[in-house]
C-alpha cells in the first residue's frame, strides 16, 4: 500500500462482522505506526493495545466534557501525536457528540498545524448513518457534518480517513462517495454484493466471489492499492484486541446432581413472615392530630407542700440554639420540602411552642430562608466562604435558595456533585426535568457553571467562591 498515495485519496472497508475488518485496520496501523501519524476513533476500545508498543495515546471520552475533549484535539495536531480515542464507556449518543466534537477540532485547527494524519474511524455506520435512527436529529446531524467534513475536505488539512464499516447500505452516501481506494470483505446480502461490486468496477454475475471471501481475504482496488482488482490476505499483527472472537471451550466437568442443587439453591428467596398488628391494638393517628391534642392538653399541677416558699424562675432557653434545632429536625423529615411554607410555618410555631419559644423571630419570609439553609446541611457558621455562599444566596429566588446552598456545600466541602434527586427533594419536587432547567436558569444567572462530560459525571462550578463539586457518578 503506497502510503502517501493514501494520503492523498482515502479508503473504505466494507465487510459483514467476523470478516477481518478491525484486522485489517490493526495490520495497517502497525505497519504504518513509523511513518504517519494516527488518529483513531475507535467505539469498542479495540486498538487501546497499540499504546504500549507503539506510542500511542489512548484517550477515554467518557473521562472528558466537550471543552476537555477539544482541547485535547488540538493538542493532538499541534504536537503530532498518534492517540486513541476510546469511546466504549459511552452510549451512542454520547460517543456521537464526543466524536464529532473531536472531529471537528482536527479539521478546524489553524493552518499551520495541517500535518499528515491517517484518521481511522471503526464502525463508521454508526457516526455516518445513512438514516436517522434511535438518535435525536441534533446528534445524527453533527456527527454527519464532521464526517463529511473528514471525507470530503479534509485532505487539504493533511486529515487522511480510513472508514470501516458493515454494511455499506448504512453508511451515508456523500461520505462513502469520496474514497477512492476499496477493501471489500466478505459479504452476504444481494443488495450488498452488488454495490461492492460496482465500487470494485466488476461485472455483477461476478458479486457472487465476495460472498464466498474467507475470513482476513479482501477484493482491493485504489490508486494506493491497485489499478485492477486484485485478491489479497491481510497478514499477521503484533498486538491483539482486548475483545477478540469466543471460541469454543469445554464446559465444566461437575455432575448433573451439584448443577440442580446449585440452581435450587440460587432460586430459593427466604421470605420474612408478615407480624400483624394485635386485634385490640388502636389505629395509628395523624400526626396533626396529636399535635393539636398536645397543645391544648394542660396538665393539673400538684399544689405546692408549702405556700408560702417563693417561686423560682426558670431559666430561659437560648432561642438562637433552640430555634436551630428545630429547623434541624424540621429539615431532617423526608417529605418536608413537598409541603408549602404557610403548612411548614404553622408547624414550627407549635414545635417552637413544645420548646418553650414564645417568640422565635421569624416571619413567614424569615422562615422560608433559614429553613431553606437548614434543608442544605449544617455548616461551620464561621467558615468564610460559607458566609459568602450565604451573601449569594440572596440573589437567588427563595424556592432556589436550598438548591444553591447544597450545591455551595458541596463545593466548600470538595463533594460530589448532588445528583438530581437530592436536588428535586430539596426544592420540593418530582420531577428531574425541571431540576435540570432550573440548573440551566442558574446557569444563565452566572452564579454556577455546570460541567457535565461524555460519561455523565456532572460537576458544578461557583465563579464568585471559586470552587467547583466533584464530578458525581455516572
Amino acid at each position: 500500500m503506497d502510503m502517501e498515495e493514501l494520503l492523498a485519496t482515502r479508503l473504505l472497508v466494507q465487510g459483514n462482522s467476523g470478516s477481518g475488518k478491525s484486522h485489517l485496520l490493526r495490520r495497517m496501523l502497525e505497519e504504518s505506526a513509523r511513518m504517519v501519524q494516527q488518529i483513531i476513533i475507535d467505539p469498542e476500545g479495540d486498538f487501546v493495545t497499540l499504546a504500549d508498543p507503539f506510542g500511542h495515546v489512548v484517550i477515554d471520552g467518557a473521562a472528558h466534557d466537550g471543552r476537555g475533549i477539544e482541547r485535547l484535539a488540538a493538542k493532538v495536531r499541534q504536537r503530532r501525536a498518534s492517540v486513541v480515542l476510546a469511546l466504549d464507556g459511552l452510549d451512542l449518543e454520547a460517543q456521537m457528540r464526543c466524536a464529532a466534537q473531536f472531529l471537528s477540532t482536527l479539521f478546524d485547527a489553524p493552518r499551520e498545524h495541517w500535518y499528515p494524519a491517517l484518521v481511522v474511524v471503526d464502525e463508521a455506520q454508526m457516526f455516518a448513518p445513512a438514516s436517522a435512527g434511535d438518535v435525536s436529529d441534533e446528534i445524527r446531524r453533527l456527527s454527519l457534518a464532521a464526517m463529511t467534513n473528514l471525507m470530503c475536505r479534509g485532505r487539504k488539512r493533511g486529515l487522511a480517513g480510513v472508514i470501516a464499516t458493515q454494511r455499506l447500505a448504512k453508511l451515508a452516501k456523500n461520505v462513502a462517495a469520496e474514497a477512492s481506494n476499496f477493501l471489500m470483505g466478505r459479504t452476504f446480502l444481494d443488495i450488498d454484493m452488488q454495490r461492492a461490486a460496482d465500487l470494485l468496477g466488476m461485472e455483477r454475475r461476478q458479486a457472487e466471489q465476495i460472498r464466498d471471501l474467507e475470513r482476513g481475504r479482501f477484493l482491493a482496488l485504489g490508486p494506493a492499492i491497485s489499478r485492477r482488482p486484485v485478491s489479497v490476505r491481510i497478514g499477521a499483527v503484533k498486538t491483539s484486541a482486548r475483545t477478540s472472537s469466543h471460541s469454543l471451550i469445554p464446559l465444566p466437568d461437575a455432575p448433573g446432581d451439584d448443577f440442580q442443587d446449585f440452581l435450587t439453591e440460587a432460586e430459593e428467596v427466604e421470605v420474612q413472615p408478615m407480624f400483624l398488628l394485635p386485634q385490640g391494638t388502636p389505629p395509628s393517628m395523624d400526626s396533626t392530630v396529636l399535635l393539636d391534642r398536645q397543645e391544648d392538653f394542660s396538665p393539673a399541677l400538684p399544689e405546692p407542700a408549702f405556700e408560702d416558699r417563693p417561686a423560682v424562675a426558670e431559666p430561659e432557653p437560648d432561642v438562637e440554639s433552640a430555634v436551630a434545632a428545630v429547623l434541624a429536625d424540621m429539615a431532617a423529615e423526608e417529605d418536608c420540602t413537598y409541603q408549602p411554607a404557610a403548612v411548614l410555618f404553622q408547624d414550627f410555631s407549635v414545635r417552637c411552642r413544645m420548646h418553650r419559644i414564645a417568640r422565635p423571630g421569624l416571619d413567614l419570609p424569615a422562615f422560608r430562608r433559614r429553613f431553606a439553609i437548614a434543608v442544605a446541611g449544617p455548616m461551620d457558621a464561621d467558615n468564610a466562604q460559607w458566609r459568602e455562599a450565604l451573601r449569594l444566596s440572596t440573589r437567588v429566588p427563595d424556592d432556589l435558595i436550598s438548591c444553591f446552598l447544597l450545591l455551595a456545600r458541596a463545593a466548600i466541602g470538595g463533594e460530589v456533585c448532588p445528583d438530581d434527586a437530592q436536588l428535586a427533594r430539596a426544592y420540593g419536587t418530582r420531577s428531574v426535568g425541571r431540576i435540570r432547567r432550573l440548573l440551566d436558569y442558574l446557569e444563565k444567572t452566572g452564579l454556577i457553571v455546570v460541567r457535565t462530560d461524555f460519561g455523565g459525571r456532572r460537576s458544578v462550578g461557583i465563579p464568585e467562591l471559586g470552587l467547583s463539586t466533584a464530578a458525581s457518578e455516572a
